[in-house]
């Protein structure tokens, strides 16, 4: 028998007000009473801006712990929005650059990084598009997580389709005219195809599932932008990373993608999930790109 979630129904019901109050507990405990990885925050943020001082390191930090507080409540008030509400709080700047080919019957790649609030945008997105959204995710262990976290992503209408099914799944539906939506950033596993880039002065391995996926359809790749306006407000903005049909050579469309998320993220360094283990992989000496 399933738990019941009366609890997070609750919370999702308070004001935003109040969830951001709340937020500012759980940042000021994260970052002065029971640090979260701070090690691994600080460390990562030395090597990614080797310029910053000790006092900018920490203001980074501490908007990199309120920031990230913000977005976990906002998760959760996601169970509650409305479209109506939603598009208050997340302004999508072109979204004709994605519904021009769409609407020539071309489905589109639409890939993006951890920043900001990557929930609203997946939900900003399938409430706003106009067009079947899909979206590739990695299944939560827990069973309990897994289910609210699906009930939430797929509110607006969005399909959530396992990364390691991705392809199949896209070959098996090509006639449906839709998005395709990745977030791409994270680090691969030992076992999947990667590609070695430069990024935040360190050698970082990236998934090449992206650059897989638009060699076989041939389908146009767009890079989805997010910029945090104020506490709770953001912007959407896609630019094109390759054309329909565009023919790259290999590691080419992952090295523009690495690019784009790098400039977001030195552009607004607290967005980011500094906290995240993301350099575990180390390049061999051996080892080609």
């Amino acid at each position: 028998m399933q738990r019941p979630v009366w609890w997070l129904r609750l919370v999702a019901a308070l004001p935003l007000r109040t969830l951001y109050a709340l937020a500012a507990v759980i940042a000021w405990v994260t970052w002065r009473v029971v640090p979260y990885r701070a090690d691994v925050v600080r460390e990562n943020l030395k090597i990614a801006f080797p310029e910053a001082d000790e006092a900018q390191l920490r203001e980074i930090m501490r908007r990199y712990y309120s920031g990230f507080a913000q977005v976990l409540v906002e998760i959760v008030k996601s169970a509650s929005l409305s479209a109506e509400v939603l598009r208050e709080h997340v302004e999508i700047a072109n979204l004709e650059l994605i519904r021009a080919p769409l609407a020539q019957g071309s489905p589109v790649l639409i890939v993006a990084a951890h920043q900001c609030n990557w929930e609203w945008f997946l939900l900003a997105l399938s409430a706003e598009l106009g067009y079947p959204l899909d979206a590739a995710y990695k299944p939560l262990i827990n069973p309990w997580a897994e289910r609210e976290m699906l009930k939430l992503r797929t509110r607006f209408g969005s399909r959530l389709v396992p990364a390691d099914a991705l392809l199949p799944d896209i070959l098996k539906r090509r006639q449906i005219v839709r998005a395709i939506c990745m977030i791409a950033d994270q680090e691969p596993t030992k076992a999947e195809h990667k590609h070695w880039v430069r990024f935040l002065n360190r050698d970082s391995a990236f998934f090449m599932g992206t650059e897989e996926i638009a060699r076989v359809t041939r389908y146009p790749v767009f890079f989805a932008q997010m910029r945090r306006l104020a506490r709770g407000h953001y912007r959407m903005e896609f630019t094109r990373l390759a054309a329909a049909g565009e023919a790259t050579a290999p590691g080419e469309l992952t090295e523009r993608y690495a690019a784009r998320v790098e400039a977001q993220i030195r552009a607004s360094p607290p967005d980011w999930p500094w906290s995240h283990k993301r350099w575990r992989l180390k390049r061999s000496l051996y080892g080609g790109r």
